[in-house]
């Protein structure tokens, strides 16, 4: 009996290597793409969204809805030169809506690029040497790599091994080259090993990710990957080998009990001259066994949560051709913001820069974009896009640092020092108006949530400590919350569910403290909690780390008696 595969593995067998309707629709005048030609599109790098703000109006108005491309860059490792930076900021001016957003990820993404101009900011990207290509869809996505421009990370390659791994993983068929650069047809009747001899016609089960931590920073969230490698140092500080995780995912969907978060587990440990060959029996191992029946078991993490990790490996092995070695004792330390001024490789610095919930623009006395712009203009640094949706500038002399710094604020923009600790790690997804999943508000609210958060904890005396605060629109974790120390994950529209107990290294879930909390009481409900941490943490314990220790039942009783007490009786 034929296994039943859902219709979008239908659409992607039957595309021709991704190619489908999609070249004639792109030089259509239509004002959006069909479902299935949207489908194919996101290998492609780039989504079909409306503006959800209007969407209601243009329906009783009879309306089509307002269609718009999100176009996302894909990034290895964050790293762009000045003339890539300047080319993203023309094209958000051009054709997006006037703003660029620095994604989880280290990727660039444009909003409201209009159908008819989606080929002309693809082609511009690619004319920098950038690409969209696997930056979305069933395919390995962009290989994440600590960002920091440090003189360790060199002696690591961590840049250069983030770029191999891309490059081994891009679309080998020559759709994307067709379609949006050079116009010439590619021959579609091929053997899938010779057309996508990773991929073949068919592509994952689901997206696959991809990152390397560093030794002492996991800026990246190793374990929140597909697959996770971790570097291990011999005594010369160079790399001896890797330790590699397999099986993390954070998303999710509300109420149905087969879809969960999972952090990665500890697979093996390999030699630099076996990683690249052993990543590439990772991914054909879920190629040939991921779910293709149903899309919401379809990550990787499912398949090993099944089937077993002896058996993972045992199959990852028989495609290297060669057994691996035992994982290897992994030492992370905390993530790493990487803001504020620091030594680069060169022995001149680099500044990180926070950047709200990854948005970059002009807005009020705020001049973000035109800052930042006028900052690569005239000093033409190396530039970093980090995961925790911030941006590094590096190639600066120390006679040079109090003349960037007054650049920067001359255009209102508040160097890291200048700004409260408790806000310096927190994301948001963008949720409503682009994402089509969005239940709730994430970016545009998280601001004002964090304006009160500054508040509480000033008030409680602990403005000094660090808190990883996450917030997402929907269950599907885009911004990592269900690691993190306080967690708040849409759903309901204004409604959240709220997360605690994370860490700040990154290697253990969150708990539900309460559900379906509204957004304006996030902090009252949270009071109780920072108030016993505040009395009871023992030195240098982080939050998450408190509410671990503290337990679920205690901190649930905290908050049910502080919400008791809060009612008013009746007389």
């Amino acid at each position: 009996m034929e296994d039943k595969k859902t219709a979008a593995e239908k659409n992607k067998e039957n595309s021709a290597y991704l190619k489908g309707t999609v070249p004639d629709a792109v030089l259509s005048d239509s004002s959006h793409f069909t479902s299935d030609e949207s489908a194919l599109l996101k290998f492609h790098g780039t989504y079909q969204q409306d503006d959800r703000d209007v969407r209601g109006a243009r329906v009783k108005e009879k309306k089509e809805p307002l269609y718009g491309m999100m176009v996302r860059s894909k990034i290895p490792g964050g790293r762009l030169t000045a003339a890539q930076y300047l080319n993203h900021d023309d094209l958000a001016g051009l054709y997006g809506n006037g703003t660029l957003r620095i994604t989880t990820r280290q990727g660039f993404q444009f909003h409201g690029v209009l159908k008819k101009n989606l080929k002309a900011v693809i082609r511009s990207i690619n004319e920098k040497l950038g690409t969209t290509s696997g930056a979305c869809g069933d395919i390995v996505r962009n290989v994440m790599a600590c960002p920091a421009p440090a003189s360790d990370r060199s002696r690591m390659k961590v840049f250069e091994l983030a770029k191999s791994l891309s490059d081994q993983f891009l679309s080998k068929s020559g759709t994307y080259q067709e379609i949006w650069l050079d116009g010439k047809k590619t021959e579609t009747e091929r053997p899938p090993e010779e057309a996508e001899p990773i991929y073949g016609k068919a592509y994952l089960p689901r997206k696959f990710k991809i990152g390397m931590a560093c030794p002492d920073d996991n800026c990246i969230d190793v374990y929140t990957h597909d697959l996770g490698i971790v570097p291990e140092l011999d005594a010369s500080g160079g790399v001896a080998g890797f330790t590699l995780l397999v099986g993390g995912g954070l998303g999710m969907t509300h109420g149905i009990e087969k879809t969960y978060p999972r952090l990665a587990t500890p697979l093996c440990f390999v030699t630099p001259e076996d990683l690249a060959e052993t990543c590439k029996a990772i991914v054909l191992v879920q190629r040939d066994n991921g779910n293709r029946q149903d899309r919401k078991r379809a990550r990787l993490k499912y398949l090993l949560d099944e089937r077993g990790v002896p058996w993972f490996r045992s199959e990852v092995e028989k495609r290297l051709g060669k057994k691996t070695q035992d994982p290897h004792p992994i030492r992370l330390k905390e993530v790493e913001n990487h803001l504020g001024w620091h030594p680069n490789a060169q022995g001149a610095w680099y500044l990180g820069v926070f950047i709200e919930n990854g948005r970059i623009k002009d807005e009020g006395s705020l001049k973000l974009r035109t800052g930042l712009r006028a900052l690569v203009e005239k000093y033409k640094p190396d530039v970093y896009l980090t995961a925790q949706q911030d941006i590094l500038f590096s190639g600066f002399q120390e006679n040079q640092k109090k003349e960037v710094e007054d650049l920067l604020r001359s255009h209102g923009i508040k160097l890291p020092w200048e700004l409260a600790k408790a806000r310096l790690d927190s994301i948001a997804c963008p949720a409503l108006p682009t994402c089509g999943l969005a239940i709730s508000e994430s970016e545009r609210v998280m601001p004002g949530l964090m304006d009160e958060w500054e508040k509480e904890v000033a008030a409680q005396g602990l403005e000094d400590q660090k808190f990883i605060i996450r917030m997402t629109g929907c269950p599907n974790g885009c911004a990592r919350p269900y690691n993190a120390e306080i967690a708040l994950v849409g759903r309901n529209p204004g409604i959240y569910n709220v997360y605690v107990g994370g860490s700040l290294i990154g290697d253990r879930m969150a708990w539900s403290l309460a559900d379906k909390v509204p957004l304006a009481d996030i902090v009252k409900t949270l009071r109780p909690v920072l108030s016993l941490y505040r009395k009871e943490r023992e030195k240098g314990e982080g939050f998450g780390d408190f509410c671990f220790r503290s337990g679920a039942a205690k901190l649930k009783n905290l908050i049910s008696a502080s919400a008791a007490s809060q009612v008013p009786h009746s007389s």
